[in-house]
């Protein structure tokens, strides 16, 4: 919590400088006339959403810290919100700066914007960063994102690096507020390089040096069902990397067809001194050519990530509940969590029991271990947000009355957004405080 709390605050000042570098340059008494403030309110806008995309990029960079604090899941969900009024800010920063200046030099707005764009050699590059920036907001929207095939929507996300990049020269050319030599030029430079040696450092470097290290391969390829298989590689000092049951790991499979593409998988399977295993389902052609890998295909990864861990446990009692392939964090944490028998329940949930994969090996787990086991089959009502089938909705079934003591348990859930979330909100409406709630959901 200590952490969590230190890195709240670190960004709450971070924007709180920026707003402080705006007033210490005297922006407070720019404001006299209908020009002055109209650019004014444009600069502040521009500083603090700068500032946001800045913190967006620290979230989606997987630094150890906020994985630790936060777990990937909350951190993303954070990014995304950001995203709409980093947007807007910076919007209004280019609309309101136009207009101020129109104003000053009283030109209409369209003659002031050409103006800027053929005298001031680093503006062409500022509207192409905003233009990048609209693009990977807008696609990343729900609506838009389901349209794209997610290696199309990665790629376009990407654009979020150039469009930062491409905006610095005009924040340092144009106008005295970052002028050169000035104590706000240095910090606003520090920000920058302290973003970007951070994604260097934590999504290239240290990846790079691990898979080196460790040396992971495609040991066997084992089919589960139709469209499912579990993998199990193998490498070198794998104790390492205090990978724990429920965690997932960024892949990629050095074979033709897949090498350019990475992969978040779960782990499966408690992990060992020489192995790792995890269990994908065929969703698309690059998930599809990873049930058929061969045998020593070379594999790199980033990670450990999630806090989706026996470590967040509050109560003595747990509940894992999984919908789908999101079975393979729940059949690893049910393999190593820490319970007596009778105070763990699993409840797998699937449209038919066919599709519960992992099956066998979590009904052998549960009897080896002295769990219930539950596997819940249906579809689920049509217009209705419920979780479960729809005979059991209509009956009035909970979480509650499937599992009585749930209160005193903490509640794992993995699945898809909307079923994940539809889940989460029955555990809390059941009494369980938010601490005792702990999910994954598999979306991008």
């Amino acid at each position: 919590m200590r952490l969590a709390d230190t890195l709240q605050v670190i960004c709450v000042t971070s924007v709180a400088l920026v707003n402080a570098i705006f007033l210490a340059d005297g922006g407070a008494a720019h404001f006299g006339t209908l020009a002055d403030a109209l650019t004014s309110a444009g600069i502040l806008a521009g500083l603090v959403g700068t500032d946001l995309l800045l913190l967006m990029l620290v979230l989606a960079a997987r630094l150890p810290p906020i994985d630790r604090a936060f777990g990937h899941d909350r951190a993303m969900a954070v990014h995304q919100q950001l995203g709409k009024p980093a947007l807007y800010l910076l919007l209004g920063h280019a609309v309101l700066l136009i207009a101020g200046y129109a104003a000053a030099e009283n030109v209409n707005v369209f003659a002031e914007m050409w103006g800027m764009l053929t005298t001031l050699p680093d503006m062409p590059l500022a509207f192409v960063g905003l233009g990048l920036l609209i693009l990977v907001v807008v696609t990343s929207l729900v609506v838009v994102r389901r349209r794209f095939r997610y290696e199309a929507w990665h790629a376009v996300h990407l654009l979020a690096y150039l469009a930062v990049l491409v905006a610095i020269p005009h924040q340092l050319s144009v106008g005295n507020l970052l002028s050169e030599g000035t104590i706000a030029r240095y910090y606003w430079l520090a920000l920058y390089v302290g973003v970007a040696g951070s994604i260097v450092l934590f999504r290239f470097v240290l990846p790079v040096v691990r898979s080196v290290r460790h040396g992971l391969v495609v040991e066997d390829v084992q089919r589960v069902a139709p469209g499912v298989a579990s993998i199990r590689l193998s490498g070198r000092h794998l104790q390492e990397l205090k990978a724990t049951s429920g965690q997932f790991f960024v892949w990629r499979f050095w074979s033709r067809g897949v090498w350019w593409q990475s992969h978040p998988f779960s782990l499966s399977a408690a992990p060992t001194e020489t192995t790792l295993r995890i269990t994908v389902r065929a969703l698309g052609d690059a998930s599809s050519a990873l049930t058929t890998l061969k045998r020593g295909t070379r594999v790199s990864f980033e990670g450990p990530y999630g806090i989706f861990t026996d470590r967040a446990r509050t109560a003595p009692g747990i509940v894992l509940i999984a919908a789908g392939i999101g079975v393979a964090p729940i059949r690893s944490l049910l393999e190593t969590a820490q319970f007596s028998p009778g105070q763990a329940t699993v409840i797998l949930r699937s449209h038919t029991v066919g599709d519960s994969y992992l099956a066998e090996e979590v009904t052998q787990l549960c009897r080896e271990r002295g769990a219930d086991l539950r596997i819940i089959a249906g579809t689920r009502p049509p217009g209705v947000d419920s979780w479960l089938p729809a005979d059991a909705y209509r009956a009035g079934i909970t979480i509650r009355t499937i599992v009585p003591w749930v209160r005193a348990a903490d509640v794992y859930v993995c699945g898809p957004r909307p079923w994940t979330d539809a889940v989460v909100r029955d555990a809390r409406a059941a009494g369980l405080p938010a601490r005792q709630i702990h999910y994954e959901r598999f979306d991008w």
